[in-house]
């Protein structure tokens, strides 16, 4: 057997240090070696990568709590590689991976084959609540646990029945894992695709109803107080929903929710063409909404962004608004829009922004938050918060295109990722 050649010593020179898990903010050299933040030796070893980083942020590697790979089922829209490449462009070093895939992550075999030490990026995966996802009998959460599932949930679709979910959370109690729900009431829902709004109108759409999310967060929380469990609300779209869960926090409920870079840049009153890269479960929230999904991120309500990054083959999200599958890619844009809308726009401190994609989603998890302290894992990234990037799809890891930011000028690139002292990915126009 092989023996693994340990990656470089990295230095980076004079970057801007963002860690929240130790409240840091200072501009300071680092230095790699061995899968390690290390103090800057003396004499640097020979073969050491220099890299002047001056002007740049550097943060622990972004978390990102729901992604979709396709991997397997859906390999024309994205694999686990492509998926992983997309992820390092992004800046992040960790990503959980949502079961929706075909056939769905109910067993140890289909989980244990995410942990590929040749990805860009470490999956911490989550596993189906119900067997194959179908909402009829819990999966068997104990081995699934035992084989390294993260979370649980039926992500895609919601396990609607209130025992059945309250068996559920009851064992993820037990086992120690948080419950993941995509808190939508299909039978509310319906075939809704959008909410109502003058392109709903125009294009003679189907209206999604804001109960369908309200009503099942609220009987989700229900199950929580009863149950004890540790409650994770997915892709959250409307106001009320975050009013719910700001309540059940201040009661002591450990529930937490997240926001996608989607719901706070985007509302149903943008929406002007019948585009189905617009088209996304839940669907996008009206003005209101957006507005008060900003202010949880700001006030910590909601706890940790993630992107929902949902690839499908550029094909079927060209049919039109209706014929769209649901869901958008979002991973190399979520820094980026993040930074612009929340630090530009809204004024949320650095520190705050870095730890919505850090010690935010690591908290959720139950997992020690990451950091670039001497002696942690080498798990980071670096941005440039200064020159203007135009999003381009075309040029992009993933190998789907259903962005809804093509074309859009951000701030927040990122430039360059290091997973486990490796460096992952790296732009070597503005990095040199």
């Amino acid at each position: 057997m092989t023996t693994p050649i340990p990656p470089a010593p990295i230095l980076l020179k004079n970057t801007r240090v963002i860690d929240p898990a130790s409240q840091r903010d200072e501009v300071t050299d680092l230095f790699l070696l061995e899968g390690l933040l290390l103090p800057v030796p003396a004499t640097l070893p020979a073969n050491t990568l220099c890299l002047e980083a001056r002007g740049t942020l550097a943060t622990p590697g972004f978390l990102d709590l729901h992604v979709h790979f396709r991997d397997p089922g859906g390999l024309a829209a994205e694999t686990l590689m492509s998926g992983s490449r997309a992820a390092a462009a992004g800046g992040f070093t960790h990503v959980v991976t949502m079961p929706n895939s075909s056939p769905a992550c109910d067993t140890p075999a289909l989980l244990q084959r995410q942990f590929d030490p040749q990805l860009a990026v470490r999956i911490l995966p989550a596993a189906c609540i119900t067997a194959g996802r179908q909402g009829q009998q819990l999966a068997d959460m104990e081995a699934l646990a035992a084989a390294g599932a993260m979370a649980f949930t039926d992500d895609g679709a919601m396990v609607s029945d209130p025992a059945l979910m309250a068996a559920a959370m009851q064992r993820a109690r037990q086992l120690d894992r948080v419950i993941m729900d995509h808190a939508v009431l299909p039978a509310l829902a319906g075939p809704g695709v959008i909410r109502a709004c003058a392109a709903a109108t125009q294009f003679q759409l189907p209206i999604f109803p804001p109960e369908a999310e309200i009503a099942a967060v609220e009987q989700d929380i229900r199950l929580c107080r009863q149950t004890g469990a540790r409650l994770h609300l997915q892709h959250l779209s409307c106001a009320a929903s975050v009013a719910a869960i700001r309540a059940a926090r201040r009661a002591g409920l450990p529930v937490s929710g997240e926001a996608s870079p989607h719901h706070l840049a985007l509302a149903a009153e943008d929406i002007l063409t019948d585009d189905g890269n617009l088209r996304m479960n839940p669907p996008l929230g009206n003005r209101e909404d957006l507005r008060m999904l900003r202010e949880a991120v700001l006030d910590g309500t909601l706890s940790a962004l993630a992107t929902d990054h949902a690839p499908h083959a550029p094909a079927t999200k060209s049919r039109g608004f209706l014929q769209a599958p649901f869901g958008v890619i979002g991973l190399e844009t979520a820094a980026a829009v993040t930074y612009t809308l929340l630090v530009e726009q809204e004024g949320l401190p650095l520190l705050d922004w870095v730890a919505r994609w850090t010690t935010g989603p690591a908290a959720i998890l139950g997992i020690p938050p990451p950091t670039l302290a001497d002696g942690a894992p080498a798990n980071l990234a670096l941005f440039d918060i200064v020159t203007p990037w135009r999003v381009q799809p075309a040029q992009f890891q993933s190998l789907s295109r259903n962005c809804p930011f093509a074309d859009w000028t951000l701030r927040g690139k990122p430039l360059l990722t290091i997973c486990a002292g490796r460096l992952t990915w790296r732009d070597a126009v503005r990095l040199r």
